[in-house]
Order: C-alpha cells, then structure tokens, then sequence
C-alpha cells in the first residue's frame, strides 16, 4: 500500500481539498474556503498545514468563533448545501464559541464542520491554558459540550483515527436527511503527530446526492388522499428550495390548482406574484395564508420541518385536517400526525403530479380572493408614512422597492422576519435568504459575509435590529479586510423591539427591551433612551455609513451606495413599534399562571382557550 507520511493536521487539511459532491451529472467541490481564528491548539496544527501548502484551500480570517461559523452556515444555506467552509479554532473559549453556531445549523438542517483544537490526549501537561478540568472524568473537555448540538462528533485521539473520524463526518455533512452541524475535535498534540496515512485516503472523493424516489405505494397513498381534498393547501418549505425543485412545484400547481403558502426557508422558490401565492404562513405569515390553512382538509408539507411558526404551534389548522408530507427526512415526515413520504423534494412533486392528473382543487376561488386582499394590505404597510418619523416597514419598503432582482435578502430574528415573510417580495430565486429556524441574532450580520463570498457578483442586503448590532458584528470587519461590498440595513428602535411587541401583547409592562440609562431616581433602567450612533461605529472600522431619518436620506444613501466599493452601512433610525402585527395566528409562550396583574390573568385565559383548539402532535 502506498503511503504518505503527514500530520493529523496535514491529512485533514488535504482530505478536505479532494472532496466533490455530485448532483444530477454536476460536480462541485466541496471545500474550497476554512475560516480561522487562530491561537495555542490549533495555530501550530492546522494553521501549519494550512500554511505549509500542498493544497487549493483558501485561509480566511475570522474574528470571532460563533459569527465566522455563523458565516460558514449561511455560505452552505445559499449554495444549497453543496458546499461547505469549515471552521477552525483554538481550545477553551474560542471553541466554545462556536456552540451556538453548531445549533443553529443543525435546527436549520445545514451543514456546518467545526474543527475545534483541544487539551493533550497524551495528557502530560494537563490542566493546560484554557482547560476546563471535570472532576469525574480526566476523558471529558469542554468539546463535550458540541455533542448535544451536532449531529455527528469526534474526537481525534491518535493521528490513524482520522481516516474513519473524516469519512463519517462527510457522510453526515453530505447526506440531506441527516444534515447538520458536524465537530471533529482535535487534541492539540495529535494535531502534530505524524502517520503513514494511506494515498488512497487522500485521493479524489466523490460524494453523490442521489434523488430518492417516492415509491409507487407512497404515491398512490398521498394521490389518493389529496383527490378526496376539496380545499387543499401545499406548504413549501427549505427542502423545496436544496432539492432545486422550483419548476418542478410550479408545475404542480398549474396542473393541480392548489395554492400554496411559503415558510421563512422556502419563501421564494416561485414568484411573489404568482398567482397561487398566498405568501408567509403561521405566526409570521399573510391573512391570506393562514385563512386558506384554517379552512383546508388536507395539508400538503414539501420539504418543512412544521416547526410552531409554520403550525402556529399547532392552533392553525383545523382539528380533521389531514397532512401529506414530502420530505427526505423520515424525523419530519411524520409530523402533525401526517401521512409520510420518504423522497426527494422534486421526485416526489413529480410523482404525485402524475398521480393526480385530471385532479383540480376547488378552494381557488376563495384562495384568488384572499390573495388580492391581502396584497392591497401589504401595499398599505409599505407605504404608511407617519408624521413622527420613518416607519420600519416603510423602510424595508423603499429598500425591497430599490433592489434589482438578482440582490440577495438576508434575516434572522427581531421583529423584521415578520415584517419580511409577510411583505418582502424578493426579485428571483435564491433571493430570499432567512435563518428562522433557531432565529438566532447575529446571523444576519455575520451571515451576510457568507452569502456574499456564495455570491460575489451579487449585491447583498442584509437586514437586522440595532439590538442584533450590539450582539454580533465581528465579520464586518472580514467583509472589509476581503474588499466585499454588503449592504448592512440596520433598523434603530432603541430597544429589542420584537421581544417588547411579545411582552405588552401577554399583559407585561414594558421591562428590560428598551435600551434607556439607569435612572437614578428609581434605580430602574426607565431613564431616558441611550443615543447611539451607528454610523460613527460603522466609520471607525472602515465601513462607509449613512444616518438616515427620512425617506430622501433613504434613497440617497441606496444610490450613493453602488458607488462605493467596500461594505456599507445605513443607520435607518426608525419609529419603535412600527413592525407589522399578527394575522390571525397565534403563539404559545409560557404566560405565567398567577399574577397580581389583571392584563396577565387575561393573557393567561387566552392562553388556556386557544390551547382547547390546538392539535396534540
């Protein structure tokens, strides 16, 4: 057998480079870029490898654990998961850091590898720098911690143990049932040792995404109970959108007549303006949308998780609703109770619009009724104007209106997801691009270096809360350092708005979401609000930035924007509380049970009456 003799480090390191991913006849490498924030556990491991040569792998300079693995995630979302940036970091902290990223790509089903560094498995020099000890166990490290967030871990405890660690690791990153954050922690000592690692292990790898077929039985199952359907309504999710099953769903509907209404990941996939687009469903979603799934008595779920913001935690639909769900995920397919259908997004559509010829639903009308009204509700958003000031949706209206069809939308959390999936009406597919799987805030700032390295020749507007800003915005500086132009819309309202909307709406004075000084008179934080200029922020690390008041400095500051060729910033302060509302839908949180305040008690027996109509699983 011929062999090489190399560094764990420089194994992982070239194995990395010789990955291919295939789908449908068209290869495409799988690695090209690894984000790095180097220090003691792995600057001396992968760093060397990495510097040392014998690869194609582009080195990128992350500044922060979570926001570059952040960053990676949203790369791998907008390609469609076909390809990855792995992420590398020291021990202790700078690992850690990368937890919260590892949730969040696997609640979205994408995939993401951490190469965390990690304590000596030789163990002589323990406790070492950054080494939390655990008195049970001298095996456990704070790595640990990664295995209730991936969907695959390992820990590289002698340089031989890679081959097997590296090829399960892509097992799961390519497989689109068990996608999700991958953690391959390394002890830094192994990181340097050498094997005769076997040329084979090196050699060119190629990974095939092969469609799974729905089998004729599932098919003639679902047809059948869709034919009995007499106001059916189609639920494109995530899975629609990385199957690339676009055209084939716009053929579904034509021939079928079901309208269909988008989750945050699936929202795109066919036009705003098609007319069998009832827009956002659930919590987030359109009047429209949730009036159609009210009524409907059969659901047909392609490619959703149906998590509570699509279900409305389970309050939308009605009680003998029946669900037919398409998903290559067999943990999905059987949500809501539903009928399952192990397949590929687009195979799956394919079939079942085989199956259904000469089917056509008989909710169009009402659906045709609904989505004009609600389009005439929509455009009153985007243009209410207020004599106080800029409204948010006014804003985000004036920046939808403003971008051409290719520019891509990012989001994730705050009040503007909702705002977005009811009213954003994105240009071409692939242009939507929402985290609102584990909403995590940061996303959207560091996310938007992601998408914009996925797609350089494309503008990228990425839109978020000033309270997301003083989370997480790192990766600014990387979108600089990497001369790559995104376009930061940050809406200013002083506070978390979003989660003070949810506070008054169950009974709760506001407290603690609004960005104010501690007043001395009352110890509480209600003194006045704190005056914070982003722009400045933005200015000092580079960035050309905007403070913007009014719709004139709006649209100025979008045109002057193409001018520039660095990243950007708009300081749009807009008007608290100028977010969108809820269209009949509702939301389970923990309202508390016993209060001495009487607007809680109602908030609670609301709670207790919407619960009696929700379905149990």
């Amino acid at each position: 057998m011929e062999t090489i003799r190399l560094t764990m480090a420089q194994a992982l390191v070239r194995f990395l480079d010789a990955q291919v991913v295939e789908l449908d006849g068209i290869e495409t490498r799988f690695v090209n870029n690894m984000f790095g924030v180097f220090g003691h556990g792995c600057v001396v491991g992968v760093g060397q490898a990495l510097q040392e040569g014998g690869h194609s792998i582009r080195f990128l300079q992350g500044k922060n654990e979570q926001n570059m693995a952040l960053a990676a995630m949203a790369f791998a979302k907008q390609k469609n998961r076909r390809e990855i940036i792995p992420c590398v970091s020291s021990i202790g902290p700078g690992a850690m850091n990368m937890v919260t990223a590892a949730g969040c790509a696997t609640a979205n089903r994408i995939p993401l590898l951490l190469l965390p560094g990690d304590t000596f498995a030789c163990r002589q020099p323990d406790p070492v720098l950054q080494q939390a000890e655990f008195f049970s166990s001298f095996g456990q490290t704070v790595t640990d911690a990664f295995r209730g967030v991936c969907h695959y871990f390992d820990r590289i405890e002698r340089p031989e143990q890679l081959m097997t660690a590296a090829i399960h690791a892509m097992r799961v990153l390519t497989d689109p049932a068990d996608t999700g954050a991958v953690c391959l922690a390394m002890p830094q000592d192994v990181e340097g040792e050498a094997y005769d690692y076997p040329v084979s292990f090196l050699r060119r790898r190629v990974w095939h995404l092969d469609r799974r077929e729905p089998t004729d039985a599932q098919t003639e199952r679902a047809a059948a109970i869709i034919r009995e359907a007499k106001k059916p309504l189609l639920i494109c999710g995530g899975g629609v959108r990385y199957s690339e099953a676009g055209d084939m769903l716009a053929e579904f509907v034509a021939a079928t007549g079901i309208p269909f209404a988008e989750t945050q990941a699936g929202k795109g996939t066919l036009p705003w303006d098609h007319p069998l687009n009832l827009g956002g469903i659930g919590v987030t979603g359109t009047q429209s949308a949730n009036r159609i799934a009210r009524d409907a008595d059969v659901v047909i779920a392609v490619g959703t998780r149906l998590s509570d913001f699509t279900t409305s935690s389970k309050w939308l639909f009605g009680e003998n609703a029946k669900f037919v769900s398409l998903n290559i995920c067999p943990f999905d397919a059987v949500k809501m109770d539903a009928e399952p259908i192990l397949c590929d997004a687009r195979e799956g559509l394919c079939a079942l619009t085989a199956a259904l010829r000469g089917y056509h639903a008989g909710n169009g009308e009402a659906a045709a009724k609904e989505r004009a009204e609600w389009l005439a509700i929509a455009d009153g958003w985007y243009n209410k104007k207020d004599t106080r000031g800029l409204t948010q949706t006014r804003a985000l209206g004036i920046i939808n209106s403003f971008m051409q069809k290719r520019d891509i939308a990012v989001g994730s959390a705050g009040s503007l997801p909702g705002d977005m999936q009811r009213l954003f009406r994105p240009g071409d597919r692939d242009t939507y691009h929402m985290e609102y799987g584990f909403s995590n805030m940061g996303y959207e700032t560091n996310g938007a270096l992601g998408v914009k390295l996925a797609c350089p020749d494309r503008e990228v507007y990425t839109f978020f809360g000033d309270g997301t800003y003083l989370m997480a915005h790192s990766e600014l500086v990387t979108c600089l350092q990497e001369g790559l132009r995104v376009h930061f819309c940050l809406f200013d309202n002083s506070g978390w708005g979003c989660i003070e909307n949810l506070q008054n709406n169950q009974g709760s004075e506001t407290f603690g979401t609004e960005f104010r000084f501690r007043n001395p008179a009352s110890g509480e934080l209600d003194g006045p609000i704190i005056p914070l200029d982003f722009a400045k922020n933005a200015e000092g690390y580079g960035l050309k930035a905007y403070s913007i008041r009014t719709e004139e400095e709006l649209v100025a500051a979008l045109e002057d924007a193409l001018t520039q060729k660095r990243p950007v910033l708009y300081d749009i302060k807009v008007l608290p509380g100028s977010m969108t509302p809820g269209y009949e839908s509702w939301w389970r949180v923990g309202v508390a049970e016993v209060s001495t305040q009487p607007k809680v008690q109602a908030a609670y027996d609301s709670l207790t009456e919407h619960v009696k109509d929700t379905r149990k699983f």
